[in-house]
């Protein structure tokens, strides 16, 4: 169920939806993003995760073109207090296709994974089976053997 789309001046876009059948919002980001515009995104989902209480999202920038998102600091100290409070439990996070990397790669804060746990992922596919895995309950077979080969 698509929630909503922002458009930006630089022809870049950010869409959110809920994935029902799946339990996840998903966010895809498309074209030139500049800082302010993935700001704009990000408080985007905020207003959104609220009413859907959900654990999971799905962060997609395969469409992604040049820099985005140079705060990662503004991430760390102004966003993910919020969508953890909000109950964000795990992000897949899928890189740009033309970069195969993003800001998230290159600095990750390593103080969110005591509450929050972010995967980075090259495709949508991996990103979407590791988000089913996490829903699974703890002592199934298929979470434990994630587990196992988590490094």
């Amino acid at each position: 169920m698509l929630l909503n789309s922002l458009s930006f001046r630089t022809g870049g876009q950010c869409t959110l939806s809920l994935e029902q059948t799946d339990g996840w919002l998903r966010a895809v980001w498309s074209g030139y993003i500049t800082t302010d515009d993935a700001m704009r995104g990000a408080l985007n989902y905020l207003a959104q995760v609220g009413p859907f209480h959900t654990l999971y999202l799905l962060n997609d920038n395969t469409s992604l073109r040049g820099p985005w998102f140079d705060s990662v600091e503004w991430l760390d100290r102004v966003w993910l207090p919020q969508a953890i409070q909000l109950g964000l439990r795990y992000i897949a996070h899928v890189v740009q296709a033309d970069t195969h990397n993003d800001i998230l790669t290159l600095a990750c804060p390593a103080h969110i994974t005591d509450v929050l746990e972010l995967q980075l992922f090259d495709d949508v596919a991996s990103a979407q089976e590791w988000l089913r895995t996490c829903q699974l309950p703890l002592n199934s077979p298929a979470r434990l053997s994630q587990a196992v080969r988590k490094p």
